[in-house]
């Protein structure tokens, strides 16, 4: 079992910066992906961005492509999403998740676990 803890949501203005972090404990997966997705109210769970574990491949969406940074310390089993230049239409709930298998990283569905999610709103 593992679990996931999402930290650092909050409320910027655009523009601004902000750091999410994903700490994960219990049996981690030091070869499987995570990744972070975004919920909106009344949107389906989309994907934002995903690390695989072992050697660092990354993957954006178009839309936050050059603006996101996701990166990965495997030693304190933590995931990050640097988020610059967020914009208002950024704004939703942030969930991170763990997959063990490299595969379709941008499926909610191939994910095996979830975090709680964590807030970030972006005030025009």
């Amino acid at each position: 079992q593992v679990q996931l803890v999402e930290s650092g949501g909050g409320l910027v203005q655009a523009g601004g910066s902000m750091r999410l972090a994903c700490a994960a404990s219990g049996r981690t997966f030091s070869s499987g992906v995570m990744g972070w997705f975004r919920q909106a109210p009344g949107r389906e769970r989309d994907f934002v961005a995903a690390i695989v574990l072992s050697g660092g491949t990354t993957y954006y969406h178009d839309s936050v492509q050059g603006r996101f940074t996701i990166s990965s310390d495997n030693a304190k089993n933590t995931v990050y999403l640097q988020m610059n230049s967020l914009k208002p239409e950024d704004t939703a709930v942030y969930y991170c998740g763990a997959q063990s298998i490299s595969s379709r990283v941008g499926v909610p569905s191939t994910y095996d676990y979830w975090g709680q999610g964590t807030q970030v709103t972006v005030s025009s």
